[in-house]
């Protein structure tokens, strides 16, 4: 079945709060300390899969005045250029700086010179939750919303929606709000009919 995005509310912006970790505590853990002020450094890089949680990550940060690259892998020449002599910038300013992409620096096509300023800082993959790693972070947020979800709904959403965390939960809650509204439990058949009616 091709695969299909629910998308009736606005996805939460994107915070420490609903950033389900998983196997990155370090990640997270020295964000939140180059945010505070407690670490003389001042640039990090984080790579890895689409899905990954990097740009969820990149907008905390934004949020709290970092300098923010998204998907270095997709410069151009000209890009690369103005990356590095941005890089520049912050490291004589002192201005935290975040920069994303699929592969550690040194991994990537990049310039020579762009990809050693890349890797002077902090890097870090960023590692997917697993598909039980997210089932059990759904039953969790559902839990903690009062609902009563079966789990072959998660199991549903997982192999046919949009499989992002900020995304999955906004299902929920907007399977929290049908229910209420029209009145019926929270099913796999509801599921499907909130689907149909907004099918993209």
């Amino acid at each position: 079945m091709k695969q299909m995005l629910l998308a009736l509310s606005p996805t939460p912006k994107q915070s420490f709060e609903n950033f389900v970790t998983g196997q990155n505590i370090e990640v997270v853990h020295t964000l939140e300390q180059m945010i505070r002020i407690e670490l003389s450094i001042h640039f990090i890089y984080l790579w890895g899969n689409e899905g990954s949680g990097k740009s969820h990550l990149a907008h905390i940060a934004f949020d709290h005045g970092f300098i923010i690259h998204d998907d270095v892998h997709l410069l151009d020449d000209q890009g690369q250029v103005e990356l590095f002599n941005t890089y520049n910038r912050c490291k004589e300013s002192q201005q935290n700086m975040l920069v994303t992409g699929l592969y550690s620096p040194l991994q990537m096509e990049l310039r020579e010179d762009l990809a050693s300023r890349l890797a002077w800082g902090i890097t870090y993959e960023v590692l997917a939750l697993s598909d039980e790693e997210k089932k059990l972070a759904l039953q969790k947020h559902a839990n903690e919303r009062g609902m009563k979800l079966n789990i072959e709904i998660i199991d549903y959403c997982l192999k046919y929606l949009k499989r992002d965390m900020p995304n999955l939960f906004s299902i929920l809650e907007d399977l929290d709000k049908w229910s209420l509204t029209y009145k019926r439990p929270i099913t796999l058949p509801l599921l499907k009919e909130i689907i149909a009616a907004n099918k993209i």
